[in-house]
């Protein structure tokens, strides 16, 4: 529940983030204005007053940060760890015993079907005389 809490937070500031950093006006700075011969105040870029949206961008983006640590130790607290290989090696406990032709099958009273295979008759060769 918490876990699900805490996504819907995070999704829910990451909208509003977004919206508060797209209004905010561009600066005019940056690389695409680094033409030859200006000084180190394009490059550093002067101290300018903190606006409400760029106020509104360092909490939000604290938030989210904060938001995204927490929800990553709720996740891995959520389930404990369980081998991949759990299933693969446990013994049967019980093996199936074989069906004999005719045999009782016991739970349900029945009888094993019949098989239309016989057993191999062997004839015994005609006997011969050495005369």
């Amino acid at each position: 529940m918490l876990y699900y809490f805490l996504l819907v937070l995070l999704i829910l500031n990451g909208l509003v983030l977004g919206v508060v950093v797209l209004l905010q006006s561009g600066k005019g700075g940056g690389l695409a204005s680094m033409g030859g011969g200006m000084g180190t105040d394009t490059l550093i870029g002067g101290r300018q007053a903190a606006t409400l949206l760029t106020k509104a961008t360092w909490t939000g983006g604290g938030t989210f940060m904060a938001l995204a640590l927490l929800l990553s130790i709720v996740s891995s607290r959520q389930r404990a760890p369980e081998s991949i290989l759990r299933d693969t090696f446990t013994p049967q406990t019980t093996a199936p015993a074989p069906m004999l032709p005719g045999a009782a099958t016991g739970a349900t009273g029945g009888t094993a079907p019949q098989t239309n295979q016989q057993a191999p008759q062997t004839t015994n060769p005609p006997a011969t005389t050495n005369r």
